[in-house]
């Protein structure tokens, strides 16, 4: 299969998959589930509460005008226009619920589990606030045959039985992990405790947080899942022990339990107004993923142990060591469903941070290309006095907008804007990337880097104080289309081959709907 074809078949993938019926035998195989320890008994202290409630999609585009129209005119107009009316009949709940053939008897049978992602508080004249988000769902049970037969979707020009054991295996659990009935109308409580551990950053504690003295409470969420199965909110939590973030520098850690469910704990992060964060990407800048070559990409992300790019843990842990109380955030646009593995990763690897995801409930492509800038004004409106390192690679159609966007919405926080030039790093990769946004910024906070330590491109950078710029290596931006395929020309955008335009617009939009 083609690289083209490969990219059609990547952005039709959700809807191909959503209505097989599986088998109803007993099951096999759960997902697997990162960071699971025993949900300890806390006494009853329940929190105050907030009430107002946000609905996710609804943000999501009104925050988006869509990226799709703004990749040129070599994109077909049918291709912008009619990509996205594929995503309007994702079946999700009952939905799916139907299209798996299962009773309400046998859903109430299954257990609960909960997706909870790590989160991140912030200090106001009230206190703390932290946010919890992730989703209540239920596994269905399957077959390995069935599992197998799902799989074999999502792989190209290879199969699940010529995988080795251990492939096999995570193929089969990631797969299971995107045929989940999400549970509306449920009810989240929460234990909190001091988190003595979280990451992999070489030093005491895993990352850039202490341990707290208290925090210990229970937290009852103060509204019910969406029709996703969803949450997400900022609660007030009480002190008890935990040190005022107007009179800390320090980032606090505390694990956070789901009640009632083995499976959903998390650790989150108590970060104060004023410091140094990163948010940071993951596919192909923390881990080889190959997202512009779809039969790799499916393969390294369904059935190959997760690689570290380069020598970036040796970066971060550095900087976790080096940069006091430097806190570590990842945001994936990875859907929801299948980031557990991404999570495991992370604190295996890289120090312990929070994260966010691609939510459950999107419906079109506008509102998928939108998220990472939804989530990313959304760390910034919460810490209006912190500082940001951004990283990502060029193959991101949505960060190479949404990152130098961010300097002019919210002028004086962006320290620095690292990008990986997968381009130049990697033969493979022939997706075009657009640097008019970095046209207007000082050219002293962003840098264009291939080897982050080989050649010292970020090694010996000292981010702290600002410095972004690592002056031995060349950046020849031309601040328009870069690394355009088929003979197209940066300045007109207009391929010589009539068929490179049609082949242009699915590539483009293929790669930037999948697994980015």
């Amino acid at each position: 299969m083609s690289p083209a074809l490969s990219a059609i078949f990547l952005t039709l993938l959700p809807l191909t998959t959503a209505f097989v019926v599986l088998d109803r035998r007993p099951a096999v195989l759960i997902p697997e589930q990162p960071l699971t320890t025993p949900s300890p008994t806390l006494r009853n202290d329940v929190t105050r509460t907030i009430h107002n409630r946000r609905d996710i999609l609804d943000d999501i585009r009104g925050d988006v005008n869509g990226i799709l129209s703004d990749l040129g005119s070599a994109i077909p107009s049918y291709v912008a226009s009619g990509v996205p009316n594929f995503f309007q009949d994702f079946p999700v709940g009952g939905d799916t619920q139907r299209s798996l053939g299962i009773s309400d008897e046998q859903v109430d049978a299954l257990p609960t589990s909960v997706l909870n992602i790590p989160g991140y508080g912030n200090w106001t004249d009230q206190g703390w606030n932290l946010r919890f988000h992730g989703n209540v769902y239920k596994q269905p049970t399957t077959t390995e045959e069935k599992l197998n037969d799902l799989a074999n979707i999502f792989l190209i020009d290879t199969s699940i039985e010529e995988l080795n054991p251990e492939q096999q295996v995570q193929a089969r659990n990631l797969t299971a992990s995107i045929f989940v009935l999400q549970q509306s109308n449920e009810n989240v409580t929460f234990n909190l405790k001091p988190a003595p551990t979280a990451g992999a950053s070489g030093e005491p504690g895993g990352g850039g947080a202490v341990t707290p003295n208290g925090g210990d409470q229970e937290v009852k969420l103060p509204y019910s899942t969406t029709t996703q199965g969803d949450f997400d909110a900022f609660v007030p939590i009480e002190s008890d022990g935990l040190a005022d973030g107007n009179k800390t520098s320090d980032i606090q850690r505390l694990n956070v339990y789901t009640v009632g469910s083995d499976i959903g704990n998390a650790t989150a992060y108590l970060v104060p107004p004023t410091g140094l964060s990163i948010i940071s990407d993951i596919d192909d800048i923390l881990r080889i993923t190959k997202i512009y070559q779809p039969k790799e990409g499916l393969l390294n992300s369904f059935a190959r142990p997760f690689v570290p790019w380069e020598n970036m843990p040796e970066i971060y842990a550095n900087w976790s060591r080096s940069i006091p109380d430097f806190h570590f955030h990842y945001l994936t646009t990875t859907p929801e469903q299948i980031t557990c593995k991404y999570m495991d990763f992370i604190y295996k690897t890289y120090p312990g941070g929070s994260f966010d995801t691609r939510p459950l409930n999107f419906s079109d492509v506008s509102a998928t290309l939108s998220i990472r800038k939804f989530l990313l004004d959304k760390v910034f409106e919460t810490y209006p006095k912190r500082k940001f390192i951004m990283m990502a690679d060029t193959s991101n159609s949505d960060v190479m907008k949404a990152y130098p966007q961010m300097t002019k919405d919210f002028p004086g926080q962006v320290q620095c804007i690292f990008l990986r030039n997968t381009s130049a790093t990697d033969e493979g990769n022939r997706f075009p990337y657009d640097t008019s946004g970095f046209q207007d910024l000082d050219k002293n906070t962003y840098m264009f880097f291939k080897v982050p330590v080989g050649l010292d491109d970020l090694k010996g950078l000292d981010i702290q104080n600002g410095q972004c710029v690592n002056t031995t290596v060349p950046q020849n931006l031309t601040f328009s289309w870069q690394g355009l395929p088929f003979g197209l020309s940066k300045d007109s955008a207009a391929p010589r081959d009539p068929m490179a335009t049609f082949w242009m617009g699915i590539l483009v939009v293929g790669l930037a709907t999948a697994f980015l």
